[in-house]
């Protein structure tokens, strides 16, 4: 490459190119989860309380929607939790929260009022409950993540959250200790809206994330999207990235617990699955993942996604609206 070839590939224009490639391949990536968010209870603490979703063996959050706390875990640094900041705990771990920065302060738990929305001073509004996404990249997005992601609502990037809590206080405000289905399903994008800031935040980057933002990869990703159909082989890919078969095989390895075909595989169901959700053909979608036969598509997609495609297309086919 000429050394003015070599500046253009590192100037702000190809800089901003190479931030988009990682977006899009980021929402695409999220875009495969199935998700769904449920709240626990709504409301709001005063005094010595205690709140957790501990134990129950699920992922979980909190949503401050007023007020302020204190996130305790064992072992780690309290953490104060301000208006509209979120905590998403990605697997069930200890933890409680309190109106203290000491956790050693003893604090019972209480039964949870209904949301006033007043701002007095000592309240604290809470909506707490549960997520859980499916999906092919399931395990590899959840291992991307730290298991306890808190989001700020300082941070400029998550500005536009701002609707969504206000939203919800204004739900919770009306529909009591009762959480309701708005409730839950604009808890849904708020998971979803932070775990999209926290995939494009170097600061939260694990895993997958980190392996994107290394210069190579998620130009490369983007390009097996366009042409999932190609005969992508190993060395090839790692030619596209500058590194060796055994350097592409460990670095991948160790971001995403995948071998680069095995996650190739992943990437060509879940493009063959949205391809029959839209209408296409069990032959169509096939044939656009690079499967001349059936009998070969029908055995790597159940091995992925765990049924035939014939009964997985009914099956989203006869869901309700």
């Amino acid at each position: 490459m000429s050394s003015a070839r070599l500046l253009d590939a590192f100037s702000p224009a190809a800089e901003a190119g190479f931030d988009g490639q990682v977006d899009r391949v980021v929402d695409w990536l999220l875009g495969s989860l199935e998700w769904s968010a449920t709240l626990f209870h709504v409301g709001q603490y005063c005094g010595r309380w205690r709140a957790s979703t501990a134990g129950r063996a699920r992922a979980s959050f909190h949503l401050i929607l007023e007020g302020r706390c204190w996130l305790h875990r064992p072992g780690r640094p309290s953490v104060q939790l301000a208006p509209r900041d979120g905590v998403f705990l990605m697997q069930d771990v200890p933890h409680f929260l309190s109106p203290y920065a000491d956790p050693a302060i003893d604090c019972a738990p209480r039964t949870m009022q209904q949301f006033s929305g007043t701002g007095a001073l000592g309240e604290t509004g809470l909506a707490c409950g549960f997520f859980s996404f499916d999906g092919p990249f399931r395990d590899v997005i959840a291992k991307a993540f730290p298991e306890c992601l808190v989001l700020r609502a300082d941070d400029l990037a998550m500005a536009s959250a701002a609707t969504l809590f206000d939203l919800m206080r204004s739900e919770a405000q009306r529909a009591g200790t009762e959480p309701s289905v708005a409730m839950d399903r604009l808890a849904g994008l708020l998971f979803f809206y932070g775990l999209r800031h926290a995939a494009r935040s170097e600061m939260h980057a694990h895993g997958l994330w980190t392996l994107l933002r290394k210069r190579g990869f998620a130009p490369l990703l983007a390009d097996i999207l366009q042409e999932p159909a190609r005969a992508w082989t190993v060395t090839e890919m790692a030619d596209r990235v500058h590194l060796s078969r055994t350097a592409f095989f460990r670095q991948f390895g160790e971001a995403c617990g995948q071998s680069p075909l095995q996650f190739l595989l992943l990437l060509r169901m879940q493009v063959a699955a949205r391809r029959m959700a839209q209408g296409e053909s069990i032959g169509q979608a096939a044939e656009a993942v690079g499967y001349a036969s059936y009998a070969a598509f029908s055995r790597a997609f159940k091995r992925v996604m765990g049924e035939q495609p014939g009964a997985w297309q009914r099956a989203r086919r006869d869901e309700p609206a």
